[in-house]
């Protein structure tokens, strides 16, 4: 399962690319950590905002935590940051 949501969370950051958002690359090995961080602190993902603006806020980290095929990976707290992010953010959800 950790495999798919690296690659789903490469596949969302090269997509936020051909949009015109820069993201950081994130090494494979070190994808999940770098995910546990951002949602401990209070700095939001890379790109949020510009996902926000353009209406792709799909494409953020903090979707795919929630994206039913990765909450396992992932503790109630860092799902629920990612959540009211994304709600404060006005997220519709499908």
């Amino acid at each position: 399962m950790e495999e798919a949501f690296i690659a789903a969370w490469a596949a969302a950051r090269a997509k936020a690319e051909t949009l015109g958002i820069r993201m950081r690359p994130v090494a494979p090995e070190e994808a999940m950590k770098t995910a546990r961080r951002i949602l401990s602190g209070s700095r939001l993902s890379d790109g949020f905002s510009g996902l926000h603006s353009c209406g792709h806020l799909e494409l953020s980290l903090e979707a795919l935590v929630v994206d039913r095929r990765f909450t396992a990976l992932f503790t109630d707290q860092e799902a629920n940051e990612a959540l009211t992010r994304l709600l404060e953010a006005g997220y519709r959800f499908r």
